[in-house]
């Protein structure tokens, strides 16, 4: 029988032994295949690597008595030289030695233990500048059950070291924003590294150095960036009561924010919603949405209000509030405007636009949620004068959708409870004209509730 012949029966063989490991019954039965697979990989040519890698990785999930044999075998490091003896590493054998990793690290703090001393740093390395996201997801998966459980803290601050673990994360944000990757694993790993273990500063800042050409698009921000921050914002939307916001992360985001307002052009409007591939734009709205599901997440707990009190201390709806200011009025009240000039009307010549489709939204949504139970904030627009801003954002706009539910979610929550304020929007009401000509041109006005006492805005079309 020739060699090729020979590989030919093994690789029917491992096919059939892969089919029966899909069974907890069938893994089970197998056991005895673990250490003969383990001893054959070094000395495996690549189309059987790849099959015993697989058949690895079924042995081991959620086999305790395979997972056990496999760490008391050195299963990680014969699995990562392996592998690593290739010229160069195939994404598919990259993949499958990673989910036998995984579903090892899964089985506890040992073997967590003994997966991160075989892999880390080098080797995890390695398998971070494979640039595919079926390599990613997996990879990902290693780094973040590792940085949990009891040694978790340990391994995670090892991960975040500046020369040992820091280049680990670079690479695969790298990756993962150049693929486009959006898994959970991924999502649970950055969220864990930059909001609960407060690592956020020091990784934003490590996606750009000087010999980053990227760096130079839009000041200081790349696509890493804006990817960094899309990811946190979908996972902090997508699950706000299985996270935790730090104080230290809520000012980071802010800071961003800031600073990416002054990078932006208010000059140039924009034509599309995030993400716009313009990097400081993509920061500007994705913190701007982080601060926003920040606020809503600490509405809704009473135990723990530090972030957004802290964050209200800074000023931030003041500026907020400015920001909102220096726009041109909502597209609908531009249309109503004095003599039919619309867009041409002088008042709007040094008026700033938005850079992106829901920007003026994403502004009053955060307001909202900061006036949600807090009459603080509530006096504070007051006294700003705030109050016309926000009512003038209860109509509806062709560039910002849902912006007209926002806008009368925040007058809800200006209005609850506070007198003052309610007496100042009744005042309004009995000036003349009605709030100001626009909001009267477009059928909205300010009523008194019959029954509460208590002014409410309308919409005098649907009366």
């Amino acid at each position: 029988m020739s060699r090729s012949d020979e590989i030919g029966a093994d690789e029917d063989i491992l096919a059939a032994l892969i089919e029966v490991s899909k069974t907890p019954e069938g893994r089970q039965g197998l056991s005895d295949v673990l250490a003969d697979t383990l001893s054959l990989l070094p000395v495996s040519p690549s189309r059987l690597l790849l099959l015993r890698l697989r058949l690895l990785r079924n042995l081991l999930a959620g086999d305790e008595f395979n997972q056990l044999a496999f760490i008391e075998s050195s299963g990680p490091s014969v699995v990562a030289s392996s592998v690593l003896s290739f010229p160069s590493l195939a994404p598919d054998a990259a993949r499958a030695a990673l989910q036998a990793l995984g579903n090892t690290a899964l089985a506890g703090e040992f073997h967590r233990d003994a997966v991160w001393e075989a892999l880390f740093p080098e080797v995890l390395g390695e398998f971070a500048g494979v640039r595919n996201t079926g390599v990613l997801d997996p990879l990902c998966m290693v780094l973040d059950t590792c940085c949990g459980g009891e040694g978790g803290r340990r391994r995670l601050d090892e991960l975040c070291h500046e020369d040992l673990g820091l280049p680990i994360l670079v690479q695969v944000v790298n990756t993962a924003s150049q693929v486009e990757h959006k898994e959970e694993w991924l999502e649970w790993l950055l969220f864990k590294v930059c909001v609960e273990e407060e690592k956020f500063e020091s990784l934003f800042n490590a996606l750009c150095s000087t010999n980053d050409v990227e760096c130079t698009d839009s000041g200081e921000y790349n696509a890493k960036h804006a990817f960094l921050l899309g990811t946190l914002s979908r996972c902090l939307n997508t699950h706000p009561k299985e996270v935790t916001v730090t104080d230290s992360f809520a000012h980071h985001v802010f800071d961003v924010h800031k600073h990416a307002a002054e990078t932006v052009n208010f000059t140039h409007r924009g034509t599309s919603p995030l993400p716009t591939g313009r990097p400081a734009i993509d920061i500007l709205g994705y913190t701007l949405q982080l601060l926003r599901d920040i606020c809503a997440w600490e509405s809704s707990s009473s135990e723990t209000q530090g972030p957004v009190d802290s964050l209200l201390q800074t000023g931030l709806v003041k500026r907020l509030l400015k920001y909102l200011g220096e726009l041109e009025p909502p597209s609908t009240i531009r249309k109503s405007m004095a003599g039919g000039q619309g867009d041409n009307h002088p008042a709007l010549e040094n008026a700033k636009v938005c850079p992106y489709i829901g920007y003026r939204r994403d502004l009053v949504a955060v307001i909202a949620n900061c006036l949600h139970g807090r009459k603080k904030v509530q006096d504070e627009i007051r006294k700003l004068g705030g109050i016309m801003l926000l009512l003038q954002q209860c109509v509806i706009d062709e560039d910002n959708p849902y912006l007209r539910e926002w806008g009368l979610l925040a007058i809800k929550n200006l209005l609850e409870e506070n007198e003052e304020n309610q007496k100042e929007v009744s005042e309004l009401e009995m000036q003349e004209p009605v709030i100001t000509p626009e909001i009267a041109n477009i059928g909205l006005k300010v009523e008194i509730d019959k029954e509460t006492g208590r002014p409410k805005l309308v919409n005098t079309s649907d009366t």
